[in-house]
């Protein structure tokens, strides 16, 4: 067997089983020596460092919404190009038995039309091994082409389930959503009811999540609708809520919170080490001791009867360590601002503005219905 055969060989397997583990495979493969990583790192720097440059947020988020599905499309042509050139190589190798001794060009022509199965014939096998591969690469072709359309319906959907939660998150926890506002709008006599079913719900969402980007990691670089939105900005929100529920709330309601900040916390760690992203201190503490008092102040107010003693801050400070790192970890990687715990200043929310500002009049209709503002019980 001839070099360039072996080379054509080579690259061949590597594709086929790169494919197979990004597409197929439902788990995370531990190998970090893998094409799609390395394709993805070679990617994705340049482009979050293009982003850097971009002075405006909605630029910005737009520039960095485009990679996510242009990664998707040029990881298939890269995918192509690689499959065309290894059986050119099998081509070139095996026409030493053919009269005519097509080039190598030549040979990634015929590897080309074969492969997309374009069946011109202007240029033909003649040996029995080249017919062979022929047959072998036609057949691949169709089997790439229906890789690609079955995939891409799954990345979507994906995209698509976790989006509904983050969109419903809005009017619960504000835009961006925080811990603090989450609670203050489930204030009330039913308000902790609702926030046991909320975390429940957001139980099975994270696992969801976990399951989901572990399996396609691409659907971590899409982008939420919103510039204020992300997943990892929701499920820091959450996990938020959940720490400040556990260290400071003595009631029934806090083991809902257990069992949601559990696989909240697992999310993030796993996703973590998808992504190679080494837990880090944040550059700046998300909780001060200033925006801390003023949270409780806030809670206190809205009817919240929160423990504000040293050793429930020290376990509320415990917990944050058991998350935030991996949370700073991800931000980093993905570019995406976390979530502060309580806003310095109040934003509207989104679901209360349009593309022409907020919406006319909105004080008044609630003003005159009450059941629609959130923060009524």
């Amino acid at each position: 067997m001839t070099l360039p055969a072996v080379i054509g060989l080579i690259i061949i397997a590597a594709i086929l089983w790169e494919a197979f583990e990004t597409v197929v495979l439902p788990r995370r493969v531990m190998r970090r020596l893998r094409l799609t990583v390395l394709f993805y790192r070679l990617t994705w720097i340049p482009w979050r460092a293009i982003a850097r440059v971009l002075q405006k947020a909605k630029k910005r988020e737009s520039f960095l919404s485009y990679y996510g599905p242009l990664s998707l499309l040029f990881l298939f042509v890269f995918w192509a190009i690689a499959l065309i050139v290894g059986f050119g190589l099998l081509y070139y190798s095996s026409s030493t038995a053919d009269s005519t001794h097509p080039t190598f060009l030549k040979c990634l022509y015929l590897s080309g039309t074969t492969f997309f199965t374009l069946g011109i014939g202007d240029v033909v096998p003649h040996t029995p091994v080249e017919r062979i591969l022929a047959v072998v690469e036609s057949g691949l072709g169709f089997g790439f082409l229906a890789l690609v359309l079955s995939y891409l319906p799954v990345i979507y959907q994906a995209f698509s389930r976790r989006e509904v939660n983050i969109v419903l998150l809005d009017a619960r926890a504000g835009s961006p959503p925080t811990a603090t506002e989450l609670l203050l709008r489930h204030s009330g006599p039913s308000g902790l009811v609702e926030l046991q079913q909320l975390f429940h719900e957001w139980e099975r969402w994270s696992a969801e999540i976990l399951e989901s980007h572990v399996s396609y990691p691409v659907v971590s670089y899409f982008r939420s609708q919103h510039n204020n939105e992300s997943w990892l900005g929701a499920l820091a929100a959450i996990l938020d809520a959940c720490a400040l529920l556990i260290a400071c709330f003595e009631d029934a309601g806090s083991r809902q919170a257990r069992l949601t900040f559990a696989i909240c916390r697992h999310t993030v760690v796993d996703l973590a080490q998808v992504f190679y992203a080494a837990p880090r201190s944040p550059a700046a503490d998300r909780l001060s001791s200033a925006e801390l008092r003023r949270m409780h102040a806030a809670l206190a107010k809205a009817g919240w009867r929160l423990s504000d003693t040293s050793a429930a801050n020290a376990k509320l400070a415990e917990l944050r360590e058991m998350y935030e790192p991996y949370l700073q970890a991800l931000a980093a990687h993905l570019f995406v601002e976390l979530p502060p715990w309580i806003l310095a200043t109040e934003i509207t929310d989104n679901w209360r503005t349009s593309a022409w500002g907020r919406i006319s009049g909105f004080k008044a209709i609630l003003d005159k219905n009450p059941a629609l503002d959130d923060h009524s019980d």
